[in-house]
């Protein structure tokens, strides 16, 4: 999924569960792909559990931690950067029985909502776009400033979507309906 996105984008808006010894205005945080994983997981009738990940994606956090409801994710997966493990099962999974990456090439999360749920966790809602269908999703994030890292944020997410309500129904009922996903990242301050 994701440019993505999903990374999900909710755990940034979390930045309003930091500390307000920090600026009061909003302040923009960059994804860190390199400390950032987009995994998810999908079960099959007769089959284990598929596990994969996402490669690719940015995204840009505006937080303002006086008033987390003004917080702000966008984040984007790049389709295509599907990986399963496998080239093959990569391939189908990218092709328009799935992903439709060539038609589809992004996965887009733009957060409607940031709402602080205590110091350590955000809510996030918003709209995620896959196969050029948009619907609403809402993320429970769980946010971090790590130790000595006063320009950096730590957050993780689980959630699931539907993926039938995107027009993705290969495969079902013998596929699940339901994509299990998990995000976990930094972001940086820019």
């Amino acid at each position: 999924m994701n440019r993505t996105e999903w990374s999900l984008l909710a755990a940034c808006a979390a930045m309003g569960v930091v500390s307000a010894g920090l600026a009061v205005a909003a302040t923009t945080w960059r994804i860190d792909p390199a400390r950032t994983r987009i995994a998810f997981a999908i079960d099959a009738v007769g089959y284990p559990q598929t596990q994969g990940r996402f490669d690719r994606f940015d995204g840009r956090i505006a937080i303002d931690l006086a008033r987390p409801e003004r917080s702000s994710v966008v984040f984007h997966v790049q389709s295509a950067s599907v990986d399963v493990g496998s080239a093959s099962f990569g391939d189908y999974l990218r092709s328009p029985a799935f992903l439709d990456a060539d038609k589809h090439p992004s996965i887009d999360f733009v957060s409607t909502s940031v709402e602080k749920l205590s110091d350590r966790s955000v809510r996030v809602s918003g709209e995620l776009t896959l196969l050029g269908v948009t619907r609403p999703l809402t993320v429970d994030v769980a946010v971090e400033r790590p130790a000595g890292a006063a320009q950096t944020l730590a957050f993780s997410a689980r959630t699931h979507i539907d993926r039938l309500a995107f027009g993705m129904n290969s495969g079902f009922p013998l596929v699940s309906r339901d994509v299990d996903l998990t995000i976990t990242s930094a972001a940086a301050q820019l």
